[in-house]
């Protein structure tokens, strides 16, 4: 059964992938303190370049984009040469890899960017403080004019071109987990009354700005983005929500992006708006490849693929616990198991 993941995947952009496995973006918090990618990071990236596919660490576009510390970024040319230097690693390594662009939004902090403005769709904070800087606490965003979402939409594009630059195959887009563009995506943190709320179209149109201006700039072969329907993080539930991913996902197959990857906490999750799980609601809805997330173990991804939930599957913690990870599951060797202690050692 296991045997379906080590199948070659082709991404409508015609790259190959060698194998079903994905290696899951993965918050580290590793770069320096300019933002630029480390050594470390390229050593990290390189061990787990045995996957079909690398989706790195979340990259903020631009400096009031950050909001946890030592996140990597892609607007200097510093960032752009760190990055090139993980990408040829994973290369030389016989790996593939696209860079996951990130703008946090109302989970940012002046803190990180010398103060100023915190950007999101409506002036709605959150409560609580930043992880491990639990002294900054959150502020109230100032809801985006329209010169501010023509300049997001110019710096998502320049960071996916800088990206290509780097060495990247491609982009990911961080659509989900309470971020800026999964931000307009929900009516609890969408207030707007103008073009960009409300509605399911106006609450679309900022994403699909973005998407939009990242496949003229790129190409939507090496375009795809990351959302999540179900996954609430930093915000309220709310039914209507389904209307308006109804709605994106629409468009967003019409696109023919690389694969749409569902941030998904875990799949077993059952929601009544939704009609059962995310994986079927996903398929039911987008006609493109689709990545799942969300706890699989090579049995689970394997029969999550075979009974065609998802084209492809992304590991998270299992692949910070073992580089080698594809390795080890075709052999049927044991994993080591997953520990917080492992985050202090990073590789």
């Amino acid at each position: 059964m296991q045997d379906i993941l080590f199948t070659p995947f082709t991404l409508s952009s015609g790259l190959t992938l060698k194998n079903r496995i994905l290696m899951a973006p993965l918050t580290r918090c590793m770069a320096d303190d300019n933002l630029v990618p480390t050594q470390a990071m390229a050593d990290y990236y390189q061990k787990r370049a045995g996957t079909g596919l690398i989706i790195s660490e979340a990259i903020i576009i631009r400096p009031d984009g950050q909001g946890y510390p030592n996140t990597p970024g892609l607007f200097t040319s510093k960032q752009i040469q760190g990055w090139r230097k993980v990408t040829e690693a994973v290369h030389n390594n016989g790996g593939k890899i696209f860079a996951q662009l990130w703008h946090v939004g109302r989970v940012a902090h002046p803190h990180f960017f010398g103060g100023g403005d915190v950007l999101a769709p409506s002036a709605i904070g959150i409560e609580g403080s930043v992880p491990r800087m639990r002294e900054l606490t959150y502020q109230t965003p100032k809801a985006v004019t329209q010169s501010d979402i023509d300049s997001l939409i110019y710096d998502y594009a320049k960071a996916a071109e800088n990206a290509i630059e780097a060495g990247f195959d491609g982009v990911e887009l961080h659509g989900a987990n309470g971020y800026l563009i999964d931000q307009f995506l929900h009516y609890s943190s969408n207030h707007r009354t103008d073009e960009y709320g409300q509605t399911p179209s106006n609450m679309s149109r900022f994403p699909l700005a973005v998407v939009d201006a990242v496949i003229t700039a790129i190409g939507a072969e090496r375009t795809a983005i990351r959302v999540s329907p179900g996954a609430y993080f930093n915000m309220e539930a709310d039914a209507r929500d389904r209307n308006v991913f109804d709605y994106l996902l629409a468009q967003l197959s019409i696109r023919n992006l690389a694969y749409l990857h569902g941030g998904i906490f875990d799949d077993a999750m059952e929601f009544d708006y939704l009609g059962g799980r995310i994986s079927r609601y996903l398929r039911d809805n987008y006609t493109g490849a689709l990545v799942g997330v969300g706890g699989f173990t090579p049995q689970s991804a394997a029969a999550a693929i075979g009974n065609n939930d998802f084209d492809l599957v992304a590991i998270g913690r299992p692949l910070i616990a073992n580089p080698d990870y594809v390795e080890r599951v075709k052999q049927q060797q044991e994993l080591t198991p997953y520990s917080e202690e492992m985050l202090a050692a990073l590789i």
